[in-house]
């Protein structure tokens, strides 16, 4: 017998998509220049290249915070079942 404790592969879960989306979403948005590389339509006499990154540091926020409280859920909800977490 190894003293290494058993490694056991990770579970993918609804909530863990989700979770995975959030994070990567900002990602994607911000590497498609191709989508916002233009500068109609203006907002408030703002750019759209500019206005639409600075909407999208507002959007980070918001998915990067909701990610860490379904995190913290979901780990929440697996040691209450006696889960390692993993």
């Amino acid at each position: 017998m190894s003293d290494l404790p058993e490694v056991k592969p990770p579970v993918v879960t609804p909530v863990r998509v989700v979770i995975a989306l959030c994070l990567v979403a900002p990602f994607v948005a911000m590497l498609w220049v191709g989508s916002y590389a233009k500068a109609d339509p203006t907002f408030i006499g703002i750019p759209f290249f500019y206005w639409y990154q600075m909407l999208w540091v507002l959007l980070s926020t918001v998915l990067t915070v909701t990610a860490h409280q379904l995190w913290r859920r979901d780990q929440r909800a697996r040691a209450a079942k006696g889960g390692t977490g993993a």
